[in-house]
């Protein structure tokens, strides 16, 4: 009962790491909670309360529901552990989840509409910071597309997940953390060439440098290419279909 918030949140972190999994936007949610707490004068895992775990619900910005149980789950899913691990003799907390009265209805690009995308992609004009700006997002799209990579997967690769010998992609830390084989096919592998050769002139044959850059030392941010992703599809002024939500860079993976 005398485990700290702060330490309980560490050790919880950790755990679920161990496990596989990043666990990113989860740790973010955990601290505000830690720092809401310390600023109620309660800094002992056992001196959270149904109602301060009200109060902290209330006080985030969680107009959706999906946002908003999702933060309850995480929260729930700390407090179920300490309980697990005899840090907690029970969990304070009481809130429910909301309801979900909408599901999203992704937008599905049929391959005209996908070819119009990376077309107008491949079209983009040079920047001061991003050079060969085009064939970068034409290529992160085109992975996203036609192998159904995630955005931040594809952004991410390495010119050592190049198996040219055996076409195919070494996608590492995917969701949960884990590492898969991608085969492609001699489209996708002519495209991957291009940007490889392209990075091998210049980082040599370093297999640790990125395969999708424009500075040449970081990866292209998967926020930068999204936003790169709606500026296009604003252009082409593709039909959403009624119930449908408008396109997002993820949609491409369906």
């Amino acid at each position: 009962m005398t485990e700290t918030i702060a330490g309980a949140v560490e050790q919880f972190i950790a755990h679920k790491r161990a496990h596989g999994r990043k666990y990113h936007s989860e740790a973010r949610e955990l601290a505000l909670l830690v720092r809401f707490a310390a600023g109620h004068d309660v800094s002992c895992l056992g001196g959270l309360t149904p109602a301060l775990l009200e109060d902290f619900l209330a006080s985030r910005p969680r107009p959706h529901p999906r946002s908003f149980n999702h933060l309850l789950g995480v929260v729930r899913c700390l407090l179920d552990w300490a309980v697990a691990w005899q840090l907690l003799e029970a969990s304070p907390l009481q809130a429910r989840r909301r309801r979900v009265t909408e599901q999203r209805i992704p937008f599905l690009f049929d391959p005209a509409q996908a070819r119009q995308l990376l077309d107008a992609a491949a079209a983009l004009a040079d920047g001061p910071r991003a050079p060969a700006r085009g064939p970068t997002y034409h290529a992160i799209f085109a992975l996203c597309y036609g192998l159904g990579l995630r955005a931040g997967e594809a952004c991410s690769l390495r010119l050592g997940d190049v198996d040219a010998g055996r076409s195919l992609l070494i996608v590492r830390g995917g969701k949960f953390g884990k590492h898969r084989l991608v085969p492609h096919g001699p489209r996708i592998a002519a495209l991957v060439s291009e940007q490889a050769a392209r990075r091998a002139r210049a980082a040599g044959m370093d297999a640790q440098a990125p395969l999708l850059t424009f500075d040449g030392r970081r990866p292209v941010h998967p926020g930068t290419a999204s936003q790169a992703f709606h500026h296009l599809v604003a252009t082409l002024e593709l039909p959403v279909p009624d119930g449908v939500s408008p396109p997002r860079l993820h949609d491409l993976r369906h």
